[in-house]
Parts: C-alpha cells; sequence; structure tokens
C-alpha cells in the first residue's frame, strides 16, 4: 500500500472546465485524499470535470469507485471524462467494463474538448 503522501493532486482550469491531475497510485492509503480533491471540486458545482490520471501507476478499486461516484454526481456523462493511458489505468478500465459508462480518453486534450461548456 502507498504511503498517503505519495498521491500528488492539482486542480486547474482548461478551457473552462475543472481538471484534477493526479500523480501516484491511488489505493486505500491515498483514496481519501482523492476523494476530498473531487468532494471539493464538486462542491463548487463545476460545469465539467476531467480527471487526469496519466500520471497514475496503479488504479485500484478504491480509485475505479470514486470515478464511478463523480460521474454520478454531475448527473450526465457528457460532463465527466477521465484521461486514461497507461495500463496501470486503462487496463483495470477495461477490465471491469467501466470505460463502456465513463467516457475515457488517452490525452487530455480530447477530454476536454469532449466536455468543453461554450459560452
Amino acid at each position: 500500500m502507498a504511503d498517503p503522501l505519495a498521491i500528488v493532486i492539482r486542480t486547474e482550469n482548461h478551457d473552462g472546465c475543472t481538471v484534477l491531475s493526479v500523480r501516484g497510485e491511488i489505493d486505500l492509503a491515498t483514496a481519501p485524499a482523492l476523494q476530498d480533491a473531487v468532494d471539493g471540486v464538486l462542491a463548487g458545482h463545476p460545469p465539467a470535470l476531467v480527471l487526469d490520471l496519466s500520471e497514475v501507476d496503479f488504479l485500484g478499486s478504491v480509485g475505479m469507485t470514486i470515478l464511478v461516484s463523480a460521474h454520478e454526481a454531475l448527473g450526465r456523462s457528457d460532463r465527466f471524462a477521465v484521461v486514461a493511458e497507461g495500463p496501470g489505468t486503462s487496463r483495470p478500465l477495461q477490465l471491469t467494463k467501466l470505460d463502456e459508462i465513463i467516457p475515457i480518453f488517452r490525452t487530455l486534450s480530447d477530454a476536454v474538448a469532449a466536455v468543453r461548456v461554450e459560452g
């Protein structure tokens, strides 16, 4: 299990969309930090949210639960996307078939373009 300090989360705005960029491992030790970051963003009622997991080496089931919760909280799948390009993130999402529920992209620019809210 990873050290809870082994996760780094940045919040940025890209073209009117909130992006949470995560680096490290998402497991039982680090998931509370990610959950707090997601909850903080969702409390502000963002028009769209992208979770960039391109620098995540491991995505455990607790992390996937956070993704599903964020997807459900936003209410519309076109307002939420995940960037997952490496085997540590894309493979678990494919094996669990979450990639059929949550929009998954290989690049941040593609994800932001898909959820961007005009105006």
